[in-house]
């Protein structure tokens, strides 16, 4: 009974040492919850990467102890008011907290969407119409992130004109990137992440898979970026 007794002790003493060291493993992660489109997804890049795989790869260095982990939620096709269902979601929404950063990169959908579906002939009426309910839509996603959780950064990024010659488009880029920086700026925890200039005056088959969607040079430049304006600590 005594050696019964002496083994139960022992595989307890073991049993609270794998836990202790599990959860200070756990307290080391940091956790990054990235809501988006295709371009979060890593449409067009033929790894399936993107931009989020490409900072979990930067950013879990093996010559540093920094541990990074990524949820990420991005959805083909996703427009903003599908971020705010997934936030409505249970299996999401009680996540929030868990989370060290959020990652917010929406809006291409809206933007196209809002004058047709394509970006063949401009309608400035519907295009500035739309950018009306998305800033809406934005300002509801932050505010739900920022109250599910009082200590994580948001880094908000802007958007690009897939079709940089075309000026029409890139003043409406511009105008939208404007009204984000406003939304960005009413917390200190948010961060506005501009990718506008990063495709400017570069070969269009160098950078993309296809008119709108970047290829994985062109998912590296944004990933980049988002490394030089944020520091992952």
């Amino acid at each position: 009974m005594k050696k019964l007794t002496g083994l139960l002790m022992i595989v307890l003493v073991i049993c609270f040492v794998a836990f202790e060291f599990q959860a200070a493993e756990s307290d080391k992660m940091q956790r990054v919850m990235a809501f988006g489109d295709s371009l979060t997804y890593g449409k067009g890049d033929k790894h399936g990467e993107g931009y989020v795989e490409g900072l979990k790869d930067e950013l879990n260095n093996p010559e540093t102890e920094q541990k990074v982990s990524f949820w990420n939620y991005g959805i083909k096709g996703q427009e903003t008011d599908g971020v705010i269902k997934q936030l409505d979601d249970y299996r999401i929404h009680t996540k929030l907290d868990k989370a060290d950063t959020f990652i917010v990169y929406i809006g291409t959908n809206d933007f196209i969407n809002s004058n047709g579906g394509d970006l063949k002939k401009i309608n400035d009426r519907k295009i500035n119409e739309g950018k009306q309910e998305y800033i809406r839509h934005l300002k509801q996603i932050t505010s739900t992130l920022l109250k599910g959780n009082d200590q994580a950064d948001i880094l908000v990024v802007g958007l690009y004109n897939p079709i940089s010659d075309n000026r029409k488009i890139e003043k409406h880029i511009q105008d939208y990137n404007q009204s984000i920086k406003k939304v960005v700026q009413h917390d200190k925890r948010m961060v506005f992440i501009p990718t506008d200039d990063l495709f400017k005056k570069k070969k269009k088959a160098e950078y993309f898979s296809d008119t709108i969607h970047p290829n994985e040079k062109g998912y590296k430049l944004i990933t980049n970026r988002i490394l030089a304006s944020y520091d992952f600590k």
